[in-house]
């Protein structure tokens, strides 16, 4: 086996990623770092839980790091593209504790967030942004970061920023770099628009393909249950009271929502996640589930890429998806890094044919078995004791800003199937969660400014509210005598009139 010093990383990475645990290369690592530590465009594919995100760090760290220029305020030394808040949360997780052994500064760029702290950390200089499209642009704008001292460019999940229509933005972006600068791009499939952004933007890449998303996972089974539409809520309540975690899929934020409360309600420890709540809400949910405070996360799409939490022994197609890429993506989120993992799609009779023609695009021969709530296969497949939450307590409504972000989360901080029973507690923990999700009051796409305003508001209102009562009666008191000298007073002449009468 090849160690990461016989392909070219500095001793000081070699021991930062040792403390970390890692000590191999995956098989994408060990194909591309002999190109991209040399300073070569790379094309690089495989699957979701193959290491890409590694294999693209790590080049960056290391190049940085033996580089003879230093950081500039609002001046970057190397930009990361991704297409979800979430993944790139989670590549500056990556980054972090390996850039800080090499003396490297990291920062996150995304909306949904207020922009003045990352103002600031552009402005006291960062060497890696990693960021989201559409934020990034607004900076770039605003003039708060110019790219043009960018030595390397990354590009990850490539295909599902295609998907959702970045590709103006991004070719906006990149034209913005220095047209000689190192270019790397990862993805899951290289396909559709990629094709017109290597072309322009890439300079003689090599391509390297490690388990395209079409390779079949060996320690991944894929099973079917065909049930009545009235049986879909008792058999996810049975497979998500099961210890472990579970990862469920929805098509829309709506069912989402609904179905995270319908478990919660059966006393199963659940949080959503989509595109409706606000980042803090998205990152406490998020944290839930990695700690394993709750045991099931309910997902749109969202979280069919760039979500990586260890131990997530079972995933769950609620609603089964449109397109075949989409449920070989959320399926990639168990049976990662040689972990086994189960994958189990519900159908109805009315999706019989989507399910079969879905199977077979994404090259997937499931078991398919008719099943009721009290079918002996949700034990085999979700083994080990049913538990619920019966608590009574109420949720507790928390609006403050999260203290914590997806980095911070232990990622091997839960159980696993079958190793014993979830705390008694972890049901209304996760209704609390829930609830500070519901309300929250940042939305995608908010300006910040909208943000304050608001939050503004909502003090003034407290601020009233926990004022002495001596106070608030006087404040009213005022209120009626400047109401009653505009309409007409008691002592008014116009009162007057209307009491004569």
């Amino acid at each position: 086996m090849t160690t990461f010093t016989e392909l070219g990383l500095p001793a000081p990475l070699v021991d930062a990623l040792a403390q970390q645990g890692v000590t191999e290369p995956f098989p994408i690592q060990a194909a591309t770092l002999p190109h991209t530590l040399t300073g070569r465009d790379v094309l690089g594919r495989g699957r979701t839980g193959s290491g890409k995100t590694y294999g693209f760090v790590l080049p960056v760290l290391a190049r940085l790091a033996a580089g003879p220029t230093r950081r500039r305020p609002g001046r970057p030394r190397a930009l990361i593209l991704a297409p979800t808040r979430e993944l790139a949360t989670q590549i500056e997780a990556s980054i972090l504790p390996l850039g800080k052994a090499l003396g490297l500064k990291t920062t996150t760029i995304f909306g949904g967030v207020s922009a003045h702290p990352q103002i600031t950390k552009l402005r006291d200089g960062v060497d890696i942004v990693v960021a989201c499209p559409g934020r990034l642009a607004d900076h770039m704008r605003s003039g708060e970061v110019k790219l043009d001292r960018i030595e390397i460019t990354v590009l990850d999940e490539a295909d599902h920023m295609a998907d959702l229509g970045f590709l103006p933005e991004v070719r906006r972006i990149l034209a913005a770099t220095p047209e000689r600068g190192q270019r790397l791009l990862f993805s899951a499939t290289l396909d559709g628009g990629i094709d017109v952004l290597v072309k322009q933007f890439l300079h003689d890449p090599v391509l390297h393909s490690v388990d395209s998303a079409q390779s079949p996972v060996a320690t991944m089974t894929h099973h079917v249950l065909h049930l009545e539409e009235t049986h879909r809520l008792p058999v996810l309540i049975d497979l998500t009271a099961a210890p472990g975690r579970t990862l469920v899929f929805t098509r829309t934020k709506h069912r989402a929502k609904a179905l995270t409360r319908k478990l919660v309600a059966q006393g199963v420890p659940a949080v959503e996640l989509h595109g409706n709540l606000g980042q803090n809400a998205r990152t406490r949910n998020l944290t839930a589930f990695s700690s394993g405070t709750a045991r099931t996360l309910v997902a749109t799409d969202i979280a069919a890429r760039g979500i990586h939490v260890d131990d997530v022994a079972l995933v769950i197609h609620a609603d089964p998806p449109v397109e075949h890429k989409a449920y070989l993506h959320r399926s990639g989120r168990t049976a990662r890094a040689g972990a086994s993992g189960t994958v189990i799609t519900l159908m109805t009779d009315a999706q019989v044919a989507d399910v079969r023609a879905l199977t077979r695009k994404a090259g997937i021969k499931p078991t398919t078995t008719r099943i009721d709530p009290a079918h002996p296969l949700l034990a085999e497949l979700a083994p080990g004791e049913r538990t619920f939450d019966t608590s009574p307590r109420r949720p507790v409504v928390d609006n403050r800003p999260s203290k914590v972000t997806a980095s911070g989360a232990a990622p091997g901080a839960g159980r696993g199937r079958g190793r014993g029973k979830p705390s008694e507690n972890r049901g209304g923990q996760a209704a609390r969660a829930n609830a500070r999700s519901r309300r929250s009051g940042e939305r995608e796409g908010t300006p910040p400014g909208g943000q304050s305003d608001r939050r503004a508001g909502g003090q003034r209102s407290r601020n009233q509210a926990d004022a002495p009562r001596s106070t608030r009666t006087g404040n009213r008191s005022a209120r009626s005598s400047a109401g009653g000298s505009r309409r007409g007073g008691a002592g008014s002449p116009e009162r007057r009139r209307q009491s004569g009468r």
